[in-house]
């Protein structure tokens, strides 16, 4: 008799919290706006890609 599993649920927990060491964050302005130029660099070259296909 074959086994059908019609649905998967995962769950994820996330905290500002760092597991077994710390977390460097961004502190100057400068810092968070090259981060962010960077994010917006890698969505507009994943939406590129999108359109070529």
């Amino acid at each position: 008799m074959p086994v059908i599993i019609d649905e998967v649920i995962i769950s994820v927990e996330v905290t500002n919290q760092a597991s077994g060491g710390r977390v460097s964050t961004p502190s100057t302005l400068d810092d968070k706006q090259i981060i962010i130029a960077e994010c917006v660099e890698r969505v507009l070259e994943i939406l590129q890609q999108k359109g070529e296909r």
